[in-house]
């Protein structure tokens, strides 16, 4: 199928061939029939995307300080790497989509097969969308004003928060599509609107639907207006749907309202607040969030978890629901709104008309389907030679931002033959994929694992899918290597040994650290010396929200498990013997502030008498160093510096060891097991240490969340 991308790094748009998504659960799959462009945002992505870096970087403040933070603890060069692969990653476009459901996924029980639905799903001839962004299209509503039901939604989601009751009087200042709709939705509810832009023909048009109008460009004066409309007043509210960077429209607003007035932005403008403004009116100011209660919610969107209808009467899909009823009923009309009508296959010239006509309203994307599009799964990228007899021939089942910067081209290197990419949306494995010099992308890692050109399988998925995807493709007869964590719970342990036990194939964790030149040469200093040693190891990780899927017991398995596994493997590397005891405690909780596991020490006793404790902390300063590691051994004492400089104190024939970029061993990691899979040696890492760290792992998160 095609699908409409847009680099951020010079604003272009272009077709790409992808692989149709997977239906996964919670989700439906539909075939596109029309989307519509949304002239504010994703002309405001066109525009970031057209600007140099340093605009870039001064509509982004916020990420320039990250920026600089990393460059100071993991150096320039890493950071120079990381801006730049976020800056390769190509966007999808669009969020206002109406099509026909064609697939549902598991748990999918409120639609089916031959729905006409709208959704959040961008520009492409298939799009999977949860299920809780999804609405019917009730009958009598055609595709093309369904279209805007999305658009309809942010509008409406801005009025409820207005609370505006008949007869009285509103301004909307902005009349792009958004602003538009926010008018007729204003009226429906028997209110008085006065409407405010510069453009003479959305004038025209607010005025169409019932609204007074004033264009300031022309020297009207729009605060007078206001108060004729409000019979000397004030107005009793304000909606904000321009879009600017100038702070004028909130205090504009501001000087329109009566005392006690409301005002909501739904745009963007610079929030600048003139207390002045609002203390003497006690007014009230509000940002209305897209399309409503449960929007960026990970629990409505991708677990798909409604909320109450007794407590939360409308949420995003609910409000899709009622803008649809508006449709069926007349109450809203988007037809006078559409500016243009563009053939999908002809898309990137509908983006050429945003840029170049700043009037332009509505441009709709016709997928007229002449012909059945194509419903395929797998897309080819290039012509590759096969490999020769023993290589390394190499699937990767994820494509996300670990995989394209670090695993991908580490496997290169290491000269295994990359044959498939699969991802669940297909699109990052396309744009992955192909830069990376893959044969093939796919969305289907089914067919991937079972594909018998590969024999190596490298898994790079969320954490709840490690085991399954590890154990299937054992089963399958492929070497796996597998990123951290290797499961989330010991039945995943089990089934993945199990599997093992019947392929004999090699099973690899990503545990790079291992294979750092410098935690190399600590290993060979550290092998001197047959005394116990004690250790103090250091993750500075970093906060991450609690509601991130990392934190999530069942879909990430916390950041014991996720992250600080490396520390357990690589303690359990250096000292080379098995681990005896466990102890560990987190961070208390208090009245103010629940606390995760992500603040935590352990301690762990090793059969020989060593012992060592690993801080993993996420409330340390983002510009102190991620990760420091220091050894005790008889009388002597090595200090690892963030995986840059290494020193030895007392330590006969060493003193220091200085690299000029971060090395976390990721290339030696992967060449070590490529090369055990080609010439048929032992495992890099024994398979007993891989399950004994992942039980231990396992065993700190249960003792952690045991604690209260």
């Amino acid at each position: 199928m095609k699908q409409i991308l847009q680099s951020l790094k010079d604003g272009s748009t272009k077709l790409e061939d992808v692989p149709v998504p997977r239906a996964s659960a919670g989700k439906v799959l539909i075939r596109t029939d029309k989307t519509l462009v949304s002239a504010g945002t994703e002309r405001m992505l066109v525009k970031f995307g057209q600007s140099g870096w340093i605009s870039k970087a001064r509509q982004q403040p916020d990420k320039v300080r990250a920026v600089l933070d990393k460059a100071k603890t993991d150096g320039v060069a890493a950071t120079v790497d990381a801006v730049r692969s976020k800056l390769d990653q190509p966007l999808a476009l669009g969020y206002c989509n109406a099509g026909q459901v064609v697939e549902v996924g598991a748990g999918v029980t409120d639609f089916a097969v031959g729905d006409r639905v709208v959704s959040n799903g961008g520009h492409a001839e298939f799009v999977a969308v949860p299920k809780n962004l999804c609405a019917r299209i009730p009958d009598g509503v055609d595709f093309e004003p369904a279209s805007f039901t999305v658009l309809g939604a942010i509008g409406l989601q801005g009025v409820r928060l207005a609370r505006p009751t008949m007869g009285e009087c509103f301004v909307v200042i902005g009349l792009g599509l958004i602003g538009l709709i926010t008018v007729q939705l204003l009226r429906a509810q028997g209110c008085r609107v006065l409407g405010v832009d510069f453009d003479d023909a959305k004038l025209s048009l607010a005025r169409e639907f019932g609204a007074e109008v004033v264009n300031p460009s022309r020297g009207e004066d729009a605060i007078m207006a206001s108060q004729v409309l409000s019979r000397g007043r004030g107005v009793d509210g304000v909606l904000i749907t321009a879009s600017t960077d100038s702070s004028d429209p909130i205090h504009q607003a501001a000087t329109m309202c009566r005392k006690r007035g409301r005002i909501v932005l739904i745009g963007v403008t610079g929030l600048t607040l003139n207390r002045t403004d609002f203390y003497e009116k006690e007014l009230t100011f509000q940002v209305s969030c897209s399309y409503g209660p449960g929007r960026y919610d990970p629990a409505y969107e991708e677990g798909g978890q409604d909320y109450p209808l007794g407590f939360v009467r409308w949420t995003a899909q609910r409000n899709f629901e009622a803008v649809l009823d508006m449709l069926a009923s007349g109450a809203l009309n988007v037809t006078p709104l559409v500016s243009q009508r563009v053939p999908f296959d002809d898309a990137p010239r509908a983006y050429q008309l945003l840029s170049s006509d700043k009037a332009a309203l509505g441009i709709l994307l016709t997928y007229g389907h002449a012909s059945e599009p194509r419903h395929v799964r797998s897309v080819a990228l290039s012509d590759k030679p096969v490999a020769a007899s023993g290589k390394a021939v190499v699937g990767f089942v994820g494509a996300g931002n670990y995989a394209s910067r670090m695993l991908i081209p580490a496997f290169k290197a290491a000269g295994a033959t990359l044959q498939t990419i699969a991802s669940a949306g297909g699109t990052n494995a396309v744009v992955t994929g192909r830069r990376a010099g893959f044969a093939e992308a796919t969305s289907d890692s089914d067919a991937l694992i079972a594909n018998p050109a590969i024999n190596v399988v490298a898994v790079v998925t969320r954490h709840d899918s490690h085991a399954r995807f590890s154990a299937q493709a054992l089963r399958a007869g492929k070497h796996v290597f597998v990123e951290k964590p290797l499961a989330l719970s010991k039945d995943e342990l089990d089934e993945v040994e199990a599997a093992h036990s019947e392929s004999g194939k090699h099973l690899m964790v990503g545990f790079n650290r291992r294979f750092a030149p410098q935690v190399q040469t600590m290993k060979r200093l550290l092998d001197t010396v047959m005394a116990p040693k004690s250790f103090v190891m250091v993750m500075n990780a970093g906060a991450i929200p609690a509601d991130h899927w990392t934190q999530d017991a069942a879909t990430g398995g916390g950041r014991i498990i996720g992250e600080a596994c490396h520390y357990i493997d690589l303690m359990r590397f250096f000292v080379g013997a098995p681990i005896t005891s466990v102890q560990a405690r987190r961070m208390g909780e208090t009245d103010a502030k629940a606390v995760t596991e992500d603040k935590a020490s352990i301690t762990l006793g090793f059969e020989d008498g060593s012992f060592g404790t690993i801080h993993y902390l996420a409330n340390g300063g983002a510009s102190f160093p991620k990760e420091r590691i220091e050894v005790f051994a008889a009388g002597r004492t090595l200090q690892l510096d963030n995986f840059l400089k290494l020193k030895g104190f007392n330590w006969p024939g060493f003193k220091k060891q200085t690299l000029w970029r971060q090395d976390k061993g990721q290339k030696a990691c992967a060449a070590a097991f490529v090369q055990a899979v080609e010439a048929g040696g032992p495992a890099p890492i024994p398979l007993a240490e891989l399950l004994e760290v992942a039980r231990i792992t396992i065993d700190v998160a249960e003792i952690l969340r045991a604690q209260t």
